[in-house]
């Protein structure tokens, strides 16, 4: 079990491990997550394990997610080691209209409070946590490019925004010359595909490496849930969830419980937990960068750090895509390769050929220096 190789993040030259540690289960002001000892242990477990992009938010357990973090970076001394992302949108205070969204007076008193619970100067990486429906993109993208000049972030990103939102910005940062988008922190899992539809191609096409939320479908893919009946399936997050009006925790249907059947079986195939099948399908998946972990226990982190350390025979993968698969709606339709080829004619057509590009690696003994 080892995260020892990194990719840069989208056209950043930010090095980050294809697993992060997400902390929104870091505390237990919600009801559920994890205790401060075990955080610590999953903090250190991750972190020894090789793996350097931990994640959190200024509001994940009212603000106890960042101070825990914050507190084990300190204690670790891994701050130079570790890229420490966070997020902000999200109200503080119901009462004052300007206490959330992405406007410039909430971003920048919300990145303040960050670095005062995470006890550093300067994150990584700091993404808006939300699209707000009302501020304009370039008023965001001036916040943010503030930020960074004035050294109190490194790279930003996005998370849960339109694809047209995305796009505009990214365009906006290259025509004004400000800091570039690194990210899009997606929600992506064989339950949750629809992304593929615009966010891969603007991630792989305009700079932006996907960094994935909810790899497990909140717990749904990790088999702890079953079909039942009075709208119980199960004790966990979901359960408690079920009735909070919150998209992301909607998982339990029909499409979703067959998706779970399949994924059992292809994992006592592999003879491996169906966690680590489901996080080793998402993470080979095209344009994703970084597929975050998170856990309430220990064991769970610990399994789900193993995802990579095999590779699903591609029959096996294919009946996870064909059993996940959703629906072609239009204008993709209009995509498909017998309404392109009205466009191209009949001889075969491609954007480059094969091998056109190869990929960069760099592995091996350090040459050193007598």
């Amino acid at each position: 079990m080892s995260l020892k190789q990194y990719y840069t993040l989208g056209n950043s030259g930010l090095r980050v491990s294809r697993l992060a540690l997400g902390t929104m289960t870091f505390g237990t002001d919600w009801g559920w997550g994890a205790d401060k000892a075990s955080a610590r242990e999953q903090f250190m477990t991750y972190t020894e394990a090789g793996g350097n992009l931990v994640d959190t938010a200024d509001l994940y357990t009212n603000g106890e997610s960042e101070r825990w973090v914050g507190e084990f970076v300190r204690d670790s001394g891994l701050r130079d080691k570790i890229v420490l992302a966070t997020k902000a949108s999200y109200s503080s205070d119901p009462s004052n209209p300007n206490a959330g969204g992405n406007g410039r007076k909430h971003l920048m008193r919300a990145l303040e409070g960050s670095l005062q619970r995470l006890a550093t100067d300067h994150v990584d990486l700091y993404l808006v946590h939300a699209w707000d429906m009302v501020t304009q993109p370039e008023e965001v993208l001036r916040t943010l490019d503030d930020a960074v000049r004035a050294g109190k972030v490194r790279h930003i990103g996005l998370s849960n925004v339109p694809a047209w939102y995305a796009s505009r910005m990214q365009t906006i940062a290259e025509l004004r010359g400000y800091e570039p988008l690194t990210t899009l922190q997606m929600e992506y899992s064989l339950a949750e595909r629809a992304i593929e539809d615009e966010y891969i191609p603007l991630g792989t096409q305009h700079g932006m490496g996907v960094m994935v939320w909810s790899p497990l479908a909140s717990g749904l893919l990790s088999g702890k849930y079953k079909p039942g009946s009075g709208g119980q399936f199960g004790e966990g997050r979901l359960q408690t969830m079920s009735g909070s009006n919150n998209p992301a925790f909607a998982k339990f249907s029909e499409r979703n419980f067959a998706i779970v059947a399949e994924l059992e079986k292809v994992a006592n195939e592999v003879g491996r937990s169906m966690a680590q099948v489901a996080v080793n399908w998402v993470a080979n998946r095209p344009g994703v960068a970084t597929v975050m972990v998170g856990a309430t226990k220990l064991a769970q982190l610990q399994d789900n750090l193993g995802a990579l350390d095999f590779e699903l025979p591609s029959e096996l993968r294919a009946r996870l895509d064909a059993v996940s698969a959703k629906a072609t709606g239009y204008p993709y339709t209009f995509f498909t390769p017998g309404m392109q080829t009205m466009l191209s004619g009949a001889a075969p057509l491609g954007d480059k050929p094969d091998g056109y590009q190869a990929p960069v690696r760099i592995s091996g003994p350090s040459a050193g220096v007598q």
